[in-house]
């Protein structure tokens, strides 16, 4: 294991730990209330996070493999995930917390087994702007989309 990987998987966890204790507090009122960035209720956006977000491994896998990323845009990406959100804008406390739980341990898992080299890789997709490594891609995903869906579900429950 790289120290970098140490570092990200540190980072990882203590995001996810932070969010899993926001999702633990939530009311029920406030599990309803709607993120503005997103459009989505908090519940379906912590949902979201822990399937999507905390679940990145499969496709850095991806890249460590030699495959090739899938051939998506921001503007899909973005289409996919807010079918998704909807499809899920019931779903219970319960169903968030144990994709939460789950996928962050094992993106948490993955990503402090790799080494520099391994988060050195490139791979190709268009949403990024053609080429980007394992690091690149894990850090946009969970450091700054993640970061800001639960940046949007705290100031949806401070309202």
């Amino acid at each position: 294991m790289s120290q970098r990987a140490k570092e990200i998987s540190g980072r990882i966890k203590t995001l996810s730990e932070k969010v899993i204790a926001f999702v633990e507090n939530l009311s029920e009122k406030d599990w309803t209330k709607k993120c503005e960035w997103e459009e989505w209720p908090v519940g379906a956006t912590a949902y979201h996070m822990g399937v999507g977000h905390f679940a990145i491994s499969d496709m850095a896998g991806m890249i460590l493999r030699g495959e090739d990323l899938p051939p998506l845009s921001m503007d899909q990406i973005n289409a996919m995930s807010n079918k998704q959100a909807l499809k899920h804008v019931d779903c219970t406390k319960a169903d968030a917390l144990e994709a939460l739980r789950e996928n962050s341990a094992n993106m948490v898992a993955f990503v402090d087994g790799l080494s520099d080299e391994e988060l050195d890789l490139k791979g190709s997709m268009p949403a990024f702007g053609g080429e980007v490594t394992t690091e690149q891609l894990i850090a946009f995903v969970i450091f700054e989309s993640a970061a800001q869906h639960f940046d949007s579900m705290k100031a949806a429950v401070t309202k």
